[in-house]
């Protein structure tokens, strides 16, 4: 199959193209590889990596304490930009699992000075929505502002 499926705007990834009506209380897609879409689409049986959090397995659409959580992140602010996380199009991925939230992030800038306190700020907005651990993985890429739901906050065009 080609790329031409619809992307996540908070995650860049493709939507699973198993079963678009069946939208419900699921994760997120794991990863973008994570569901191989089986014809049959929802349980086709093998988990995905590591089975992050299975209440829907094939669903397409973010949990409700996934959408919380980034409902939260609207608040934490990058210091330099003046812009939510959200906005400037830094989270990459919210997974809820039992016990634990893990959100992958990139930062604007290789070796950002402020990726200590936007790493806290992170945890603390999940935490609030959601009560248990976040853990805050930093992703290597690079980011671009065409990476944001909408690039002319920054003030130009892209």
């Amino acid at each position: 199959m080609s790329d031409e499926r619809p992307v996540n705007p908070h995650t860049g990834q493709p939507l699973p193209a198993e079963a678009p009506a069946a939208r419900g209380a699921g994760e997120l897609a794991a990863t973008p590889a994570a569901t191989p879409a089986a014809p049959g689409g929802a349980a086709a049986g093998a988990p995905t990596a590591g089975a992050e959090a299975s209440p829907a397995p094939g669903s397409a659409a973010p949990s409700q304490q996934e959408l919380a959580v980034r409902s939260a992140l609207e608040t934490v602010m990058d210091p330099e930009i003046g812009l939510s996380v959200i906005d400037l199009g830094l989270i990459r991925e919210v997974l809820i699992q039992p016990g634990r939230t893990q959100v992958r992030m990139l930062l604007t800038t290789p070796f950002c000075p402020y990726a200590p306190q936007l790493v806290e700020d992170i945890k603390l907005a999940a935490k609030s929505v959601v009560d248990q651990d976040c853990d805050v993985e930093i992703m290597p890429d690079p980011w671009s502002p065409e990476m944001m739901p909408d690039p002319g906050l920054l003030g130009f065009s892209y």
